[in-house]
């Protein structure tokens, strides 16, 4: 992917080196949990050794702060230079995505609303909870805020078998496309039509949702190629190798030997790629109704 002269997003936050981006200290878990501890003998017990210890390691002249705040083992990591290479990357790529949905939206009649992207390390505390590493790149639609830890990246090419600079960024092309999505008021609907259903039906209705994520993507890509002239020779057959690496029955198959389409929420690895083909092709929203069989 030729990257390196494109426009840089403002809207990357770098919180890898935040308190949130840490994990939460014992004490601060502990306060967490108060008023459910204090209505049992044994919660009460445990506050009363946690109070006790707290105080012995004041005395002793420990940051007892940093411990409420998560931060007394979380160690500031110079950033290297392929590191900041990365992060320069990721804020290339969101731009593009911000400049072809801005378009696209116009067409529409539309106002785009950029989101952010936050990068963390370990865990993270988003508008939808708290979520670790092993949650994998996510969006979040209660504060329009797209999550990834950057170590991801390195399972995509390890362990998943899908590397390639465009292979990554086709990971940040489907998490802007859920924030489409959401600004389509689609995921408003795929979550009323998923209330008080069964878990099947809410299932299929979800791999409905990510794959349409797909292709948008697709058509990220479509005019990342035909309009910002980033793509190179074999990009899009790192996207498809990455869309099929995620596949449902490839994770599956991978986890625990055995495949349960019941189980499916994101799709198959011959579906994803597919529909992130089709968004590519076509460079048409029109194209990427998922839910329409």
């Amino acid at each position: 992917m030729d990257w390196r002269d494109g426009r840089r997003s403002n809207n990357v936050d770098d919180a890898r080196n935040s308190p949130a981006s840490s994990g939460i200290g014992g004490l601060g878990l502990l306060l967490r949990f108060v008023p459910y501890l204090i209505g049992t003998k044994i919660g009460r017990i445990i506050l009363l050794i946690g109070g006790l210890g707290y105080f012995c390691m004041h005395f002793l002249g420990v940051d007892t702060g940093k411990l409420l705040n998560g931060t007394a083992s979380s160690v500031k990591v110079a950033p290297s230079d392929q590191d900041k290479e990365l992060v320069d990357f990721v804020s290339v790529v969101l731009a593009t995505t911000e400049d072809i949905w801005r378009a696209e939206f116009q067409k529409m009649g539309k106002t785009y609303q950029d989101p952010h992207l936050t990068l963390f390390r370990g865990s993270v505390q988003s508008g939808c909870g708290l979520a670790s590493s092993a949650t994998g790149p996510f969006y979040c639609p209660a504060d329009n805020n797209l999550y990834i830890d950057l170590s991801f990246y390195q399972d995509l090419k390890n362990k998943l078998g899908a590397p390639g600079d465009f292979a990554q960024a086709y990971v940040i092309a489907h998490e802007v496309g859920h924030h489409v999505q959401n600004l389509l008021g689609i995921s408003r609907n795929v979550r009323q039509a998923m209330q008080r259903k069964p878990q099947s039906i809410a299932n299929a209705l979800s791999v409905k949702q990510e794959l349409q994520a797909d292709c948008f993507a697709g058509i990220w890509a479509h005019y990342t190629k035909t309009e910002k002239k980033m793509v190179q020779e074999g990009d899009i057959e790192e996207a498809l190798a990455a869309a099929a690496a995620v596949g449902d029955d490839k994770l599956q198959q991978q986890a625990s030997g055995t495949v349960r389409p019941e189980k499916f929420t994101h799709g198959t690895s011959k579906q994803r790629a597919q529909w992130f083909n089709t968004g590519f092709e076509s460079g048409n929203i029109e194209t990427c109704n998922t839910f329409k069989n």
